[in-house]
């Protein structure tokens, strides 16, 4: 059965625009359109009543910088052609993003990635998508396992794997992602080398360690899974993060488990951050 998605759409201050949307992943909005003071805002309609609506009109009706001026309901389908129509092919450092329907040659000396977004989140325009993928040629080294946990399309593990991981597993709690990550592994040829799991951390063995921990997710499901991934990255490994705020970035890094990891790059794009962090060879 084809799902219902809520757009909702906003007035804020251009200045403001990134520190409120970051509020809004809070809420489970994960796709975002902004011109000029208006910002349009993506969830799937359903989850989003049941888990999150009280909680979003308590805040809309406290946030003085945030004006709700629009609401929508779209069908699954009229998404899908939507990111059809507006997604086209970018270079973010080496990497060259363009949709299967595309057919621009590569820009020499890039590596592709053939990603068609769906309803799943990581189109390499939203600056957290975009800052990770700049960091990772520092950090992937040949033969690393890898795990990209809130993986939505499978960029991040699949650019990981381009450049020389020998295996990752993708993990996210949106069942739409297994289908998107599944194909966009298929189209870059790598699906033999990619796990794709739906669920959290609870989806990971106890036993399970990785080279290289990727987290593209909001502010607050990184401090609650802040000891899952410190504990899923193999000592001397690495934990990428990003979905911070200039605002938050802080409250983050003095979370327990992450202070004790040592900070080896941060990059930042308008408001965001990512950070990358680097394990004590032995735990402390």
């Amino acid at each position: 059965m084809n799902r219902t998605f809520l757009r909702l759409q906003f007035r804020i201050p251009e200045e403001h625009q990134e520190a409120v949307i970051a509020r809004l992943t809070d809420f489970g909005f994960y796709g975002f359109e902004q011109e000029d003071d208006t910002v349009a805002a993506w969830t799937e309609a359903d989850p989003f009543s049941r888990q999150s609506q009280t909680d979003f009109d308590r805040w809309l009706e406290a946030e003085s910088l945030c004006t709700l001026i629009g609401r929508e309901t779209h069908a699954e389908r009229n998404w899908n052609e939507e990111w059809e129509q507006s997604i086209r092919p970018q270079t973010v450092g080496k990497f060259y993003i363009h949709p299967a329907w595309a057919d621009e040659p590569n820009p020499q000396g890039t590596i592709p990635l053939v990603i068609d977004p769906k309803m799943s989140f990581g189109t390499g325009y939203h600056e957290t998508t975009r800052l990770l993928l700049h960091m990772l040629p520092s950090f992937v080294k040949p033969g690393d396992r890898v795990l990209d946990m809130g993986s939505g399309t499978g960029i991040l593990a699949i650019a990981a794997l381009k450049l020389g991981a020998a295996h990752a597993v993708c993990v996210d709690v949106d069942a739409w992602c297994f289908d998107n990550a599944g194909e966009n592994a298929r189209r870059n040829g790598v699906e033999d080398v990619m796990d794709i799991r739906i669920g959290s951390a609870e989806q990971m063995g106890a036993d399970e360690k990785f080279d290289i921990v990727l987290a593209n997710i909001n502010r607050n499901v990184l401090l609650d899974l802040a000891g899952e991934l410190g504990g899923m990255t193999k000592p001397g490994g690495c934990l990428l993060i990003s979905g911070i705020v200039r605002d938050d970035e802080q409250s983050v890094l003095s979370h327990p488990d992450y202070s004790q990891l040592s900070i080896e790059d941060t990059k930042a794009e308008n408001e965001w951050y990512a950070i990358g962090l680097r394990k004590p060879e032995q735990n402390l």
